[in-house]
């Protein structure tokens, strides 16, 4: 890891917000982020840091930003309202060095005074603000507001966010489609049967991975459950994730016994579940990009999920998409899913290998290069996946 202060004359420098490493559920956007730190810290054209708010401990462990961290003076809260109302204090507050670029890489969108780069990771809240809380909305709406009027170029991880981009108004010549990547452990079979043994899963067992709350649809997926075991199917279904806010999706009575709810679990252990799995299902109503998905298909698992959303954009011929509100076509689709679970899972593993953080930190490093005014922000460093190229 080399430091902020490690500059070469022709070395970018990048200053990236990681405060979603301290929020109670980082989520995917701390996941991707690091994921892609990780990467761009190893370019020979870049030194990056991350920017995060006053903590008196590092981030949990499975969310540590893999670079070093310049903190800000004030405390997340007080950060999040003087950011997008005072637009003080700057990434370069206190002793902080002095970027080239600024990412914003959630909707707490710093100031700036020099580029600024923006990630929108979806605006499904602009058409269905009943799946967040009121508060949210506000925030989102702030923080989407900023990334469209302020920032020099916006990166999005799907043709279908940067489709939403355009109808809220958004430049064409600013929007950059840069996919994730994926990158996951071989796992054993013994850590698979040491993880069925802990969480009392025999047989063939169906997975969902996510923050339970009303977009992921879970409701929806508990329904396709039942009907799949009132009609033979012999399987468990895993639930794995935190609580992020609304009702609790609960089963019914008749299969409750075959339903696992795991909570958060360690990275080890996640990738057991996935390993292990027979299918995944991931019947979510938006998302930006759906990363349980590919990892999932990283894997070797099959994989049901929403037909024409982002997850649709890399999971065609890996898995099979539904009608996410009818749980008769969910069940339909996992029952497919087992039905050619070898083909499907080998096309995954096909898509998947094609789909690396290192690609997407190159598509990365273009932005930001060309957001500064680099003449290498074209080509140099890599493909910025502008408006008219679609995710590989």
């Amino acid at each position: 890891m080399r430091a902020p202060g490690d500059e070469g004359p022709d070395r970018l420098r990048v200053a990236v917000t990681v405060e979603q490493s301290w929020q109670p559920v980082p989520g995917g956007t701390a996941s991707s982020t690091n994921a892609l730190l990780a990467e761009l810290a190893r370019r020979d054209d870049l030194r990056v840091w991350g920017v995060a708010a006053a903590h008196r401990r590092p981030a949990p462990g499975p969310w540590q930003p893999p670079v070093p961290v310049h903190h800000l003076p004030l405390p997340r809260l007080a950060l999040y309202r003087t950011w997008p109302s005072l637009r003080w204090p700057a990434v370069t507050a206190g002793r902080g060095p002095r970027p080239d670029v600024v990412h914003a890489t959630s909707p707490a969108v710093p100031p700036s005074a020099v580029p600024l780069v923006a990630t929108v990771h979806d605006l499904a809240f602009l058409e269905r603000p009943d799946l967040y809380t009121p508060r949210g909305v506000r925030f989102l709406t702030r923080g989407t507001t900023l990334a469209r009027e302020q920032a020099a170029a916006v990166v999005v991880p799907s043709r279908a966010v940067l489709e939403e981009c355009l109808v809220a108004g958004f430049d064409t010549g600013r929007l950059s489609v840069v996919p994730h990547g994926v990158s996951v452990p071989d796992v054993a079979p013994s850590q698979v049967a040491d993880l069925r043994r802990r969480l009392d899963l025999p047989g063939e067992y169906v997975l969902w991975c996510g923050t339970h709350e009303p977009r992921k649809n879970l409701a929806t997926l508990l329904r396709a459950f039942e009907l799949l075991v009132a009609d033979g199917r012999d399987l468990h279904l895993l639930l794995v994730g935190p609580q992020g806010w609304g009702p609790l999706a609960v089963p019914a009575a008749p299969v409750a016994a075959r339903v696992r709810t795991a909570g958060f679990l360690d990275p080890a252990d996640l990738h057991a579940a996935y390993a292990g799995a027979a299918v995944m299902a991931y019947p979510s109503l938006r998302e930006g990009f759906g990363m349980p998905v590919l990892e999932a298909m990283a894997h070797g698992v099959p994989v049901v999920t929403t037909r024409g959303s982002a997850m649709a954009e890399f999971a065609t011929g890996a898995g099979v998409l539904v009608d996410p509100t009818d749980p008769a076509a969910v069940a339909a689709g996992v029952d497919a899913a087992l039905s050619d679970a070898a083909a499907l899972g080998a096309q995954g593993l096909r898509t998947a290998a094609g789909m690396t953080w290192a690609a997407a930190a190159a598509r990365l490093a273009a932005v930001y290069a060309r957001a500064a005014g680099r003449p290498d922000g074209a080509s140099g460093a890599g493909d910025p996946g502008g408006a008219g190229a679609a995710p590989r």
